[in-house]
């Protein structure tokens, strides 16, 4: 929010269907409302402290990878950002060493093949556009060099994508660590087939999703010195209780 507003200052206005909408400033800052000009044509008296800058460059660009970047780092101009990318298939957007994620409803199966994997080994953070593998790599790399165990938290509302999200991270994890023996099928394969059976036990059609997740995941994979994968584990916690609980240990 901004107090000294003048004529002429682009603005964010909030909308009931919207959200937000752009808007230009009609008059400078007195009294308690400003007359601001939507961009549907509306005109409309608004409080100084509920509008926002608008960066006035951003139609200039399709919007920023990292979004430190933005002028105005506030909620419109975030959301304007995220809709921006996401208009381009650009999924992926850092807020710092955040990574954020959108769904996109739909297949993108270049971003995830075996091309786009090696392109992100060994690539210094922030050098290619953000990714899923990006996050990864660092926090293998963070583990093979300091020798310490990494943890990565993915999060986010009903239908977001968290599943399939942690099921890239394995992938990716299982194609820079490669197996420390041979076997029929990968620990990734293995844990991804246990999903099924954890997920029918706490699964729920929900407004968001037909098959949502009604309790948190703990995936534990084991590294050896070299490493590669050598284990994994799933642990369950069961948000939805009334009480956190822990069930045993699902080892593939």
């Amino acid at each position: 929010m901004d107090l000294n507003l003048r004529k002429g200052d682009k603005v964010w206005v909030e909308d009931k269907d919207l959200a937000w909408i752009p808007g230009d400033v009609l008059d400078s800052s007195s009294g308690n409302k400003l007359h601001v000009e939507t961009s549907t044509g509306k005109k409309v008296s608004v409080a100084p402290e509920k509008l926002f800058r608008r960066d006035p460059d951003e139609e200039e660009h399709n919007g920023v990878d990292d979004m430190t970047k933005l002028t105005y780092l506030h909620e419109p101009g975030v959301l304007y950002n995220l809709k921006r990318r996401y208009v381009l298939n650009d999924i992926y957007t850092y807020t710092g060493s955040i990574l954020i994620a959108v769904n996109p409803f739909k297949k993108l199966p270049h971003l995830y093949d075996a091309y786009m994997m090696e392109q992100y080994k060994g690539a210094p953070f922030g050098e290619l556009s953000p990714h899923v593998f990006a996050v990864s790599e660092v926090a293998y790399r963070a583990m093979m060099d300091d020798s310490r165990s990494q943890s990565k938290l993915v999060s986010g509302e009903s239908g977001a994508g968290k599943t399939e999200t942690t099921k890239l991270i394995m992938q990716y994890l299982t194609f820079v660590g490669g197996r420390a023996a041979v076997d029929d099928r990968s620990v990734e394969q293995q844990v991804l087939e246990s999903n099924p059976l954890l997920e029918a036990f706490g699964n729920a059609k929900t407004v968001r999703n037909d098959n949502s997740s009604r309790f948190g995941k703990f995936v534990e994979i084991q590294f050896d010195a070299n490493g590669r994968i050598s284990g994994a584990a799933i642990r369950t916690y069961l948000l939805d209780s009334g009480e956190i609980t822990c069930s045993p240990d699902n080892r593939p």
